[in-house]
Parts: C-alpha cells; sequence; structure tokens
C-alpha cells in the first residue's frame, strides 16, 4: 500500500464512521420508542412483562428493568423489605486504619433462620435485575426443608447392559471442500456451504453417507454473521435455513439426540431424510480441540490415536459425538458390578439439584485492576495447572446426604468440624474478611449477572454465601490469615470414589498420548498425538461438567401472525418477518446420570488449588496465597496471572503449575477481559517454542 492508497483508506473509514454514527442515533431513537411504549402498556391495569416480553422481543428481567411495576410480586414485596431495612455500616475504606486482627477464629455456627426470605425451592427464586445480585436460595426449614435430602425414586446411574455402535464419521474442512472419510480424501464443491449444499455435496460423494461430520475449519454457521446482531442469531438461521429433501432429525433408537442444538461457536445440526432411509448430525471440531490450521487428515489421525488410547482401559470405548457424550458414557462402565453400588448411584432429589445448580459456581474469572495492582506491571505471567480437574477425581460425595444445621455443627467439637469441612459438603455461610487482609478474596458470592460470581476481598466485608468445603477449608487454615466463618446450614455426604477408577484411566491416556507427541519423530503425527491428548482433556473435563445437569432449555419456533401463543415464560431469542424463535426452561429432565454433587466438589477443589495446593513430594505449596500482596492479575479458571514469577514446582502431572507465558514490561494493567487475552497470547509467543506436537 502506498501514500495515496492510504489516505483514500483512510477517507473511506471515516466515511464508515460517519454512517455507523448515523445508524446508532437512529438504533437510540427506536430503542427509546420502543421503552415508551413499554412505559405505557405498564400503565394498563392487567398489563403482564410475560406478555410485554415477546412482543418487545426482550426477556422479562429486562421488561421489570423498564418498568418495575410489572415486577412478579416476591420480587416486589423483597425490593420493599430490603427498602425498609436498615443498610450495615460499611467497612472502613483501604487507606483507613483497621482495627488490629483478632486471634485465629475457628469456624462458628448460627441459627439457620438468618432472618432472610427462605423460598420454599430453588425454583422459586426472583430473577435478579440487571446489574443487581441475585439472592441464592437457601433450605427451608422444617419438614419441607427435611425432605430435600433423599434420593429420586427409581433413578440410578447403572452400568450399560449393551455396546455403543461406532458412527460412520468423516472430516470437512469447508474453507477449501476437503473431505477426509477413513483414508480417503475427496474435494467437494461446496456451493454456498449452507447445511443443504453440505449435505448435498457429502452424500453425493459418498452414497452410503456417513452419520457424523466434524466440520475442521471454515465455520459455515457464520457465513452471514454479518447480517445478524449476534453471532447466535446467525448460527440459527443457518440450522433452520430450508434442507430440501432432509428434516430436522426427531432421534432413533437409544440415540434420544434429536432436534439442533444453537450455540454461538460449536453448534449441532441433526438432520433425517424425508423418507427417514439416512440420519446425520453436523458438528464443530471445536468441541473436541482447537484446530490451527490442522488438515482435515490431521484430525482423523487424531481420531484414530485418541481411539486406540482409550481401547487400552475400555475394551468397549466408543468415541462418541461430543466429549461429554463419551465421557458420561465411558464413566458408566466403571460402575462395580458388584458390591455397595452395584445396583448404580442414585440421584438426588430435584430440589437439592436445583438448590447445587444456583449455588455451586464452576471456574473462577476474575480481573484484577488498579488500584488493586499497579498501573504499570513490571511483567506479566501465566501459570497455567496441567489437566487441572483430573487431579480432583480421587474423591466424591455418595450416599444419602445430611443436612448439617448450624445448631447441629455449633454442638460439634473442632475435631468434627474439621472433618465435616475437609469432607464432601456444600455450605451455607457467612464469611467475613480479616481487618488486616491485603491479598485476593478467598470464597465466590453472587455478582450481577445470570451465573456470575466474584470474590470479596475488602477488609472488614462480612456476606453470606454457599461454598464448598475445599474453599471453606481454605478461608479458615490459609497462611496468612483465617478468615472467620459461621456455617448458617449445610448438606454433607460420606466420602467416596465414585470418579475414582474413570479419572485414573482417563490420565492414563492422556499421559500416554502426551509422551507420544513428545518423542514421535513424524510431526504430522506428533500434531495428531497432542490433540488427542487435547481430546481426553475435554472428555474428562466436559464429563464433570455434564453431571451438573443444567435444567432443560426448549426451543422453539411460533409464526408472527400467532404471536399470543409464544409460551408466557419463553425468552425471545430471534424473530424475523415470518418467525418468533424462542426458548423456555422445563426443569430437570430424569436424567439417570445426573449428579451435581460431584461436579460441585470438583470444581471447589479447583477453586481452592488455585489459591493454596500442596506438593507434598516438593515440600512446598503453590498458588495465588503464596505469590505476594498485590502481584495477582487475575484468575481464568484453571490460571493464574501474576505480576513476577514464581518458583513453583513442576513435573509435568495433573493439576502442577505450568509457566505457560511470560511478558516483560512495563505495561498498562489490563482492565477488560479482551485486553488479558491480547496480553495472554502475546506473553504465550514471548516463550520458546514448544517442543513438537505441543
Amino acid at each position: 500500500m502506498d501514500a495515496q492508497s492510504y489516505n483514500a483508506a483512510l477517507t473511506d473509514l471515516r466515511t464508515v464512521r460517519e454512517r455507523i454514527k448515523k445508524a446508532q442515533t437512529a438504533l437510540a431513537k427506536l430503542e427509546a420508542d420502543r421503552d415508551k411504549q413499554i412505559s405505557q402498556l405498564a400503565a394498563y391495569a392487567k398489563a403482564k412483562a410475560e406478555r410485554i416480553a415477546p412482543a418487545a422481543g426482550l426477556s422479562v428481567a429486562e421488561i421489570v428493568a423498564r418498568a418495575p411495576s410489572l415486577a412478579p410480586q416476591p420480587l416486589a414485596e423483597s425490593a420493599l423489605a430490603e427498602e425498609d431495612t436498615p443498610a450495615s455500616e460499611p467497612p472502613a475504606a483501604p487507606g483507613q486504619p483497621q482495627a488490629q486482627a483478632a486471634p485465629a477464629p475457628a469456624a462458628t455456627a448460627g441459627p439457620t433462620s438468618t432472618g432472610e426470605p427462605q423460598p420454599a425451592a430453588p425454583a422459586a427464586t426472583s430473577p435478579a435485575l440487571p446489574d443487581e445480585p441475585r439472592t441464592l436460595p437457601s433450605i427451608p426449614e422444617g419438614p419441607t426443608g427435611e425432605a430435600w435430602f433423599t434420593h429420586t425414586k427409581n433413578l440410578a446411574s447403572t452400568r450399560p447392559n449393551f455396546v455403543q455402535q461406532a458412527r460412520s464419521t468423516v472430516f470437512l474442512d469447508t474453507r477449501t471442500g476437503v473431505l477426509v472419510h477413513r483414508n480417503q480424501t475427496h474435494q467437494l464443491d461446496l456451493g454456498s456451504r449452507s447445511a443443504a449444499d453440505i449435505l448435498t455435496a457429502v452424500f453425493h460423494t459418498l452414497p452410503d453417507g456417513p452419520e457424523r461430520i466434524y466440520i475442521t475449519a471454515g465455520d459455515p454457521w457464520h457465513r452471514d454473521a454479518e447480517r445478524y446482531p449476534y453471532l447466535r442469531d446467525a448460527v440459527a438461521a443457518w440450522l433452520n435455513a430450508p434442507t430440501p429433501g432432509w428434516r430436522t432429525d426427531t432421534g432413533r433408537g437409544r440415540d434420544r439426540m434429536a432436534g439442533h442444538f444453537v450455540h454461538a461457536r460449536t453448534p449441532v445440526a441433526r438432520y433425517m431424510r424425508d423418507d427417514e432411509s439416512s440420519h446425520v448430525e453436523i458438528r464443530s471440531m471445536g468441541e473436541w480441540f482447537d484446530l490451527d490450521g490442522d488438515d482435515p487428515a490431521t484430525a482423523r489421525d487424531a481420531f484414530v490415536l485418541l481411539w486406540q488410547a482409550l481401547r487400552r482401559h475400555w475394551d468397549d470405548a466408543v468415541v462418541m459425538g461430543s466429549p461429554s457424550q463419551t465421557g458420561r458414557d465411558l464413566w458408566t462402565r466403571t460402575i462395580p458390578a458388584r458390591g455397595q453400588y452395584a445396583d448404580g448411584f442414585p440421584v438426588l432429589s430435584e430440589e437439592l439439584r436445583g438448590l447445587l445448580h444456583a449455588t455451586a459456581g464452576q471456574g473462577r474469572n476474575e480481573l484484577i485492576v488498579p488500584p488493586r495492582v499497579p498501573e504499570q506491571l513490571p511483567q506479566l505471567v501465566e501459570y497455567d495447572r496441567t489437566f487441572a480437574y483430573a487431579k480432583h477425581t480421587w474423591k466424591s460425595p455418595v450416599g444419602t446426604p445430611r443436612r448439617i444445621t448450624g445448631q447441629t455443627f455449633q454442638a460439634w467439637s473442632e475435631k468434627d468440624q474439621a472433618r465435616a469441612l475437609y469432607g464432601c459438603g456444600h455450605w451455607h455461610i457467612r464469611a467475613t474478611v480479616p481487618d488486616t487482609w491485603d491479598h485476593v478474596g478467598l470464597l465466590p458470592t453472587p455478582a450481577p449477572g445470570e451465573r456470575a460470581w466474584h470474590y470479596p476481598a475488602a477488609p472488614g466485608t462480612t456476606f453470606t454465601t454457599w461454598a464448598g468445603g475445599p474453599e471453606v477449608h481454605t478461608a479458615l487454615t490459609n497462611p496468612l490469615s483465617p478468615w472467620k466463618i459461621e456455617v448458617l446450614d449445610g448438606i454433607l455426604w460420606d466420602d467416596g470414589k465414585p470418579l475414582d477408577d474413570w479419572g485414573k484411566k482417563l490420565k492414563e491416556a492422556w499421559s500416554n498420548l502426551t509422551a507420544q507427541a513428545h518423542f514421535q519423530q513424524d510431526p504430522q503425527q506428533a500434531r495428531a498425538a497432542h490433540l488427542a491428548s487435547r481430546a481426553v482433556r475435554s472428555i474428562l473435563l466436559y464429563g464433570i461438567g455434564s453431571f451438573a445437569q443444567r435444567p432443560r432449555m426448549v426451543t422453539g419456533t411460533t409464526p408472527r401472525t400467532a404471536e399470543r401463543d409464544v409460551p408466557p415464560d419463553a425468552e425471545i431469542i430471534n424473530f424475523d418477518d415470518e418467525l418468533i424463535t424462542w426458548q423456555k426452561p422445563t426443569g430437570f429432565s430424569r436424567d439417570p446420570n445426573a449428579h451435581p454433587e460431584w461436579a460441585a466438589a470438583i470444581w471447589s477443589g479447583a477453586r481452592a488449588a488455585l489459591l493454596s495446593q500442596r506438593h507434598r513430594a516438593d515440600d512446598t505449596y503453590a498458588g495465588a496465597l503464596h505469590s505476594a500482596p498485590g502481584t495477582v492479575v487475575a484468575f481464568r479458571t484453571d490460571a493464574i496471572y501474576l505480576t513476577a514469577p514464581q518458583n513453583w514446582p513442576y513435573h509435568s502431572q495433573p493439576g502442577d503449575y505450568l509457566l505457560k507465558g511470560h511478558l516483560a514490561g512495563p505495561l498498562a494493567a489490563p482492565t477488560s477481559e479482551e485486553q488479558l487475552l491480547a496480553l495472554r497470547d502475546t506473553g504465550r509467543a514471548a516463550l520458546a517454542p514448544a517442543p513438537a506436537g505441543a
């Protein structure tokens, strides 16, 4: 590009800028008109947010934010109660003198009734308004709450008595049209890359047809992304576009998977021929691992190596469509045929599953900004826990859960209290940050957003939350200053090992593939082995996530001419001139493999290990609390970002902290996730090149 073309491009860019400004002005006017109409509708005595939401293309919470008079009655009463309650005295600012630290407190217990509303069930919890933290549910008093502590009747995880059938699979690059089927490579003309064109091209080349098509590159569902405000809308339009000769699959045999799965990055399209002679699904390779320019043949080789590695531990292993499906299927094949759990692992009551869903978060994602860290960072160092969740599958909750009220906990000896907190439990607590605290927060509490959490760290802050045993134990025994923890209520299980055999086998498969990637001389096979090891990681990671069992979401469409038929509790996710696309929760299904207590225990253990983890062989500790105050910049699931390198041991074992990125400073402290990720990528590139295959 020369100077003349550069100046011409700048002129064009300014034109685009002005067009954007005009569009933003027009959009702001339309949104103002919409909000005005919502306010006018809210004045009607019988107006309901559930009816206005689909007409406005907003969620019920967004309607209530614009017209508070439409808030559900329990939410309105709660808001009034908060207005009548005097605010507690705010803690002293960080720069103000603090009281001297009290002697190390032990966990204490308080009454189970905290003066806060006690919802009858988690499902009854009112949604949080925008910019307001949601209120976590609690266990009801008396017989109602006691009834939660049981298992769902006639529902348990059992060992399967059948073998999964392998699916004929192909790997397709939709950018180049290269299709790999077994040991053959084909060049396809994919036309517009619509689902219809892909199905036509693939089945013309392979008349018998595959049952699964993995997209390795090209993301065809994003082909019209510029036409939609959100990627999810573009994906939904691609999935629901006409497919002559095909229709949406309705499931078959033991496979209950039916319909499309709308996801912005990794959607799943499921189709069947009109005569039901063929069934096929189109999936993203990104569900398993990230391909960095790898061709479809490398992806195929990775799947072959993955299958071989799994077969060494399961003689009936089958690689299914997704890591979560594969992980759960492999786990069911480790359920003991004899002994205490030969009849399976029973599923908790729906009430306890709902409570765990609402109160047990997943990975810790937190960006710490100035003034808690310097405006200019001397450097940015990334440590990532290798195969982290595999470190925490050795112990999980089993048996019938017991309710441990505050009074019961208080009556126990300190030894029994410590044993309970170190065991498999989930605790409703009131926590207080020590007055002398100058490090990161230790316990999660709700932040604004549907599933967001934050970690209070200001000295003297008191808050009520739910936390797993590992985190509560860390708060009480951390190396800096023990926190004051008041147990209000809790759920306690027996310690068991339902995931231990499964976890060990996956760790061995991962270790073998990692070694193969390191020692393999052929670069393509080394890369394939590395990708296969990442696939094993995904099997364990998403397998654990699948135990959590989120409430089911049903997606549907309604003609614009029949707008009143949209379910009143549905959220509008897309609409055009003809159809309204919506989704609504339908509660928990009768899933025999739903064990949110296992996922919650692993997630809590992993978050605690980000703070402090003992390395017995090296007689030392690692984690955020073993770095200097003010040096932690961010947490991101399994990773910690610091302003100084640490001498933490690394032996390539699950849970070890791997130095993954190092960026020299000075550099401006990131204040957004985008800035952090940009610095992360630069820091990783700045390290020496990784070994072959990595």
